[in-house]
């Protein structure tokens, strides 16, 4: 080295043990952190962050966290018991924004269902099962944010109306068993939304709503592999 010149700082490659030390948080504590999050923006934003951390190697593939009973919600909507649910009018202004309504809540309980299903199943599996329900949380998170913007396009926002935590009691049903929540929830509740989402997308189309009706068509593909997943998971496991 030349008198007087200055030595360069050494770079250091990040190599294995690197990448591993930052993964420091498990990805069931992730998961977790999603679940106890009530606020919709910040559980989408939080949501899709977890999933792309995940896809990056930045969390460990361990299992040191219990998942909620139940997840975190918002003060609205009002949680009403399904049969208590009001009626939503056919073909009124007001029917078509319930109904946009009644799927943007099924879309928010689908994030929680993903990370739970994640977190509370994926040391039973290999680490493809973590793969692939982390990105099917990150769809839920994206399907929610589109629904969300069009109502309020509309006028409205998610929490004007009333809803019913169905979804998830289904679900909760099933917390002790992954065979019975792989059954019913993707490969036979969300199975039910491919049967009936077709016929939503031509109601809002001949209603003239073209921006909806390509929200669930985004989402209708979507799901369909959501519930290939669940039943490849489901055979693997037999």
């Amino acid at each position: 080295m030349a008198p007087g010149a200055r030595a360069r700082p050494r770079r250091r490659c990040a190599g294995i043990g690197e990448a591993t030390a930052r993964a420091v948080i498990s990805v069931a504590r992730a998961c977790r952190s999603v679940l106890e999050t009530a606020d919709p923006r910040t559980k989408v934003m939080l949501a899709r962050r977890v999933a792309r951390d995940w896809r990056l190697g930045r969390l460990a593939h361990a299992f040191d966290a219990v998942m909620p009973d139940r997840p975190a919600r918002p003060a609205a909507p009002e949680l009403l018991p399904p049969n208590r649910m009001p009626k939503r009018g056919k073909g009124s202004e007001h029917g078509r924004i319930a109904l946009i309504h009644a799927v943007t809540h099924i879309e928010f309980s689908a994030i929680d269902l993903a990370f739970d299903i994640a977190g509370r199943f994926g040391g039973q599996f290999p680490r493809d099962f973590v793969d692939d329900w982390l990105r099917v949380g990150a769809d839920e998170a994206l399907h929610f944010a589109l629904l969300d913007r069009r109502l309020k396009q509309l006028g409205s926002h998610y929490g004007a109306m009333p809803a019913h935590d169905g979804l998830w009691d289904a679900a909760a049903e099933t917390a002790h068993d992954p065979l019975a929540r792989l059954a019913v929830v993707p490969m036979v509740l969300e199975a039910r939304g491919l049967d009936v989402t077709p016929a939503m997308i031509a109601r809002f189309a001949n209603l003239g709503d073209t921006a909806t009706a390509a929200i669930l068509s985004r989402i209708f593909k979507d799901e369909i592999r959501h519930v290939w997943a669940g039943a490849k998971w489901f055979e693997s496991a037999c």
